[in-house]
């Protein structure tokens, strides 16, 4: 993993760092059970001349719905990549993290993703806000961005509404990275700041400033995961005006390019798509947008995986079939509960859902063919999807059964995994 070495600001601050790669993919695991697959199809592309490195990435809420730890985390990327012969970079991100719950993933991260969307619109002390506006003072009027043809008109109205909403977040975001640094040094991990799970989108604009505050506040973040325009729900397409999306996401690309030059920010800062799987819709835009611009990207695709485990199960017929039809059965007694964590990146109408007699009738084609994301396919089911996608809680409390179930038809099941990943995910970002 290459260190970074640049120099910041005025005063001459000097960071050294982990430097993350160009292309890079989120494959979080629910049951740490597919490194292997997940590795595999990284490989793959790796073959096709594609360059991405693997972030295993698990978050706290999943770690304890699991009853796992990120000491599991570390053990399947690393058993993975020894297994597979990985002679190339890769990490285990402690995804969604704040100060409350870092500390557990210290030892074994080198990824941490700041998620600090609680904390937009957090007040700040007056004199921190004025010492900020103060420095902004000279954006004020028409801001030109090298490539997006309209300047961005900005007052002083503006400037304190966006830093009212952001400044306090990235503050947070600083003493979360500040407390890591000091339990592991800046040099052994990269920092991700993340703004997602919020109702509104951040315009590029906001992206701008919020930038310039991560550098006010000397954060060397290496990838940012804003909310896009549009919705990201979980396992599913995007929905939303594609041409706007588009639109806004090239010139987010190129809001970070001027930022890195105006500000001193790591040179290889690049956007992060959270709820990144299967957004198949605005895969090509993304994928044109970077290649046009010779940008990086980071993609987390992370649920995507338990959905092709309960695939593999139904694919695998028999006793696998049958947990199959028991998980998604459990999972609609309960999809109040599980549904409500999710209830910004979900949208699930109980009316298309079928009956558990129903589905107790179907064969493992029919079963897998409703659940896997293939959106012209005659039986595909998206809040039949959506559901399981969310119900990963019912397998953690199976346990070694669902565990067990899945060692014994791995084959089956890591072939979903790897398929998906590679062909319906990487060839689609990057055209290969």
């Amino acid at each position: 993993m290459p260190i970074f070495v640049f120099v910041h600001g005025n005063n001459q601050i000097i960071f050294r760092f982990m430097k993350l790669e160009k292309y890079s993919f989120g494959i979080g695991d629910r049951f740490a059970q597919q490194g292997e697959a997940q590795l595999s199809a990284i490989m793959k592309a790796a073959e096709k001349g594609v360059e991405i490195v693997p972030v295993w990435n698990k978050s706290n809420r999943e770690h304890q719905n699991i009853h796992s730890s990120p000491s599991d985390t570390r053990k399947e990327a690393d058993d993975a990549v020894r297994k597979l012969g990985w002679e190339h970079s890769y990490y285990v991100d402690a995804d969604h993290i704040n100060l409350d719950t870092v500390d557990r993933f210290l030892p074994h991260s080198d990824f941490f993703t700041l998620d600090v969307a609680g904390y937009l619109g957090k007040e700040v002390p007056a004199e921190e806000l004025n010492r900020f506006l103060d420095a902004a003072e000279g954006m004020t009027g028409r801001l030109q961005i090298p490539g997006i043809s309209e300047p961005f008109q900005i007052s002083v109205d503006i400037l304190k509404r966006i830093a009212g909403t952001f400044l306090g977040a990235v503050k947070e975001a600083s003493a979360i990275y500040r407390h890591i640094a000091s339990g592991k040094g800046a040099e052994q991990f990269v920092a991700e700041i993340s703004m997602d799970e919020v109702e509104e989108p951040q315009t590029p604009v906001e992206l701008f400033f919020i930038l310039m505050m991560i550098s006010h506040f000397d954060i060397p973040v290496q990838t940012i995961a804003p909310k896009f325009t549009g919705r990201f729900n979980k396992g599913v397409d995007y929905v939303g005006d594609v041409v706007q999306f588009r639109k806004e996401f090239e010139q987010d690309l190129l809001v970070i390019d001027h930022a890195v030059k105006s500000f001193g920010l790591p040179e290889n800062l690049k956007l992060s798509v959270h709820s990144g799987s299967d957004k198949f819709t605005i895969y090509p835009i993304m994928g044109e947008l970077i290649r046009k611009h010779d940008k990086g990207i980071h993609v987390k695709t992370a649920g995507t995986t338990w959905l092709e485990e309960v695939i593999g199960l139904a694919l695998s017929g028999d006793d696998a079939l049958q947990m199959a039809k028991t998980i998604y059965a459990r999972a609609l007694e309960r999809r109040e509960e599980l549904c409500a964590p999710y209830a910004t990146v979900i949208d699930i109408d109980p009316d298309t859902l079928p009956a558990p007699d129903e589905v107790n009738g179907w064969n493992g084609e029919k079963f897998a063919g409703t659940l896997r994301h293939v959106p012209d396919h005659p039986h595909y089911n998206p809040g039949f999807r959506q559901l399981i996608h969310v119900g990963y809680k019912v397998a953690a409390d199976m346990g070694e059964q669902y565990l067990s179930m899945v060692r014994k038809y791995r084959r089956v099941v890591g072939d979903q995994v790897e398929t998906n990943l590679f062909d319906r995910h990487i060839r689609r970002l990057f055209g290969i």
